[in-house]
């Protein structure tokens, strides 16, 4: 796995500061059918694949978030009238006994392990209060759109099952309650067919939560590493709610809070479909001004910071970053950035990442060969592979209120929908 740095953390320490933790009433799987219903969120999966897993499983949370499959009757995407079919479905789910909701709140741990590598942390209610005054530190830009539009989702469905990713220091304390925790029988263990296993234990027990929150209230901060909107989307939400009624559950959001050690950051790569009319030589001499350019004999990962390897007609470039164009005032400039502000927006024309259809994203786990292909099948002109943002780069980012370009960072663990479910209704 590509390796993160930890952060050392004597700077998170602030009695005046506290990350709050809430336990919850979790609606989740029946144990003989988790594996059934959990699932990953239904935009990562191929057309193909989804359809067949709808076809196949009747148990999957994917028939919730796509409850008009093979029914005839179709509304508006992201409409009224779909969020209420989500409901009805979730509803039913209920009502059959596939989802069952815990007597008590709590807390709940999850494991998940891949290629020999375990994450552990706890899932529980972010403070929609923390998130407010930047307890919960966000280092990317939110749309509005997107924002109000999952707000209304939440007010109609009145549940929410995709938890945020929240990173914090690790903190030896909550490490040896997490291995007693383990030691025990968990309430789940199933593997998927991506040869991810998938581990949670219910942590009901009021010392052993009070011990939980009390670590974390001596941290600062935690930080957002995966659900910018799902957060901020929610925090419009409680904040709406809270007018009419000062307490309940829509005061917190479903999350999850894990060691910044434990993670792992995967490079978003570049593929652009056109070079804005230069031709690629005239690419090459333009870039020379910013970068030293070199040819490689064969593919290459980016092997440091400011190191960036070009794919461009069947001919891989290593471009390093001149001296010169390295801010020494902004040590967290991250080569996403660079790479906007020097490359693709002054040569390319792309202005605007979130918006132009020029530009294309993936995710270098498969490492640059992946984009090489799709190069090569004529779907895209180059691609540039950049080096991975570390936990370190992203944490001073957020702490100096900094932005990262979309689609800058890949991070692993990604958790399942459907496993704990936040409700957001009253009791």
């Amino acid at each position: 796995m590509n390796g993160c740095l930890q952060v050392g953390f004597s700077h998170f320490f602030d009695i005046t500061a506290m990350t709050k933790v809430a336990p919850f009433k979790a609606i989740r799987p029946v144990r003989d059918k988790a594996h059934l219903v959990a699932s990953r969120p239904f935009y990562t999966y191929e057309q193909s694949i989804l359809e067949a897993k709808l076809k196949d499983n009747p148990f999957t949370f994917l028939h919730i978030i796509n409850p008009e499959f093979n029914s005839g009757e179709y509304t508006e995407p992201n409409s009224m009238e779909r969020f209420e079919k989500v409901r009805a479905t979730f509803d039913r789910f209920m009502e059959e006994g596939i989802l069952r909701e815990d007597e008590k709140p709590c807390l709940y741990l999850y494991r998940q392990t891949q290629n020999g590598h375990s994450y552990t942390g706890i899932i529980g209610g972010a403070s929609i209060d923390d998130y407010e005054n930047n307890v919960i530190k966000k280092h990317e830009e939110t749309l509005t759109a997107r924002e109000q539009m999952f707000a209304t989702y939440l007010d109609i469905v009145e549940f929410n099952a995709e938890p945020v990713l929240l990173i914090h220091p690790a903190d030896q304390d909550l490490k040896l309650i997490f291995q007693r925790i383990t030691s025990r029988r968990s309430e789940y263990e199933f593997t998927t067919t991506d040869r991810i296993t998938h581990e949670l234990w219910i942590v009901d027990n009021p010392v052993e939560i009070q011990k939980i929150q009390s670590r974390y209230e001596t941290m600062k901060n935690v930080y957002i590493a995966d659900g910018h909107h799902r957060s901020s989307s929610s925090n419009i939400y409680g904040q709406q709610k809270r007018k009419d009624d000062p307490e309940g559950p829509h005061l917190n959001f479903l999350s999850y809070f894990i060691p910044d050690n434990e993670v792992d950051i995967i490079a978003f790569n570049r593929l652009v479909k056109d070079l804005n009319g230069l031709s690629h030589e005239d690419l090459i001499q333009k870039m020379q001004s910013i970068f030293e350019v070199e040819k490689l004999e064969q593919p290459q990962e980016p092997e440091q910071k400011h190191h960036i390897t070009l794919y461009l007609d069947h001919t891989w470039y290593l471009l390093k970053l001149k001296p010169e164009h390295i801010d020494n005032n902004n040590n967290t400039a991250i080569d996403a950035d660079i790479l906007t502000r020097k490359v693709l927006d002054p040569i390319l024309g792309i202005k605007d990442l979130k918006t132009d259809n020029r530009i294309d994203f993936i995710n270098a786990k498969d490492g640059v060969k992946s984009f090489q292909k799709i190069i090569d099948q004529g779907k895209a002109r180059a691609g540039f592979a950049l080096f991975p943002v570390k936990v370190r780069d992203l944490i001073e980012i957020a702490d100096h209120d900094g932005i990262m370009p979309p689609k800058s960072t890949w991070i692993e663990p990604k958790l399942r929908s459907g496993l704990t479910i936040y409700s957001l209704k009253n009791d």
